[in-house]
């Protein structure tokens, strides 16, 4: 007899944890503009997955919805930091983060 293995959500929330752990971490040592961003995604993906799991231990759709708005901030984030990022590296190819500046005027 095959009986279904049940994932506790606490895994899944654990699984969360690390994820924005680190992301966070990679988004304070790096100054890459490219992985930092990279960095900022992968927490979004942390919290959306902590959405999840709160929302399907609570047996409540709420959380599924937020992690909906968060995808669309996510793609806005991408359309936007995308396309910064890429008029930063195309004025100096080993650019960083402190080259921000360079977008003025």
């Amino acid at each position: 007899m095959i009986t279904a293995a049940v994932v506790d959500p606490s895994w899944y929330l654990g699984l969360g944890a690390v994820l924005f752990t680190m992301g966070a971490v990679g988004l304070l040592v790096r100054r890459n503009p490219l992985v930092m961003f990279m960095c900022v995604e992968l927490m979004l993906n942390a919290v959306n997955l902590t959405f999840v799991a709160l929302a399907r231990q609570l047996r409540d759709v709420g959380g599924q919805v937020v992690v909906f708005f968060v995808l669309v901030v996510a793609a806005a984030e991408v359309v936007v930091g995308l396309g910064i990022i890429v008029s930063i590296i195309r004025r100096r190819p080993g650019a960083t983060a402190d080259d921000v500046s360079l977008l003025k005027g």
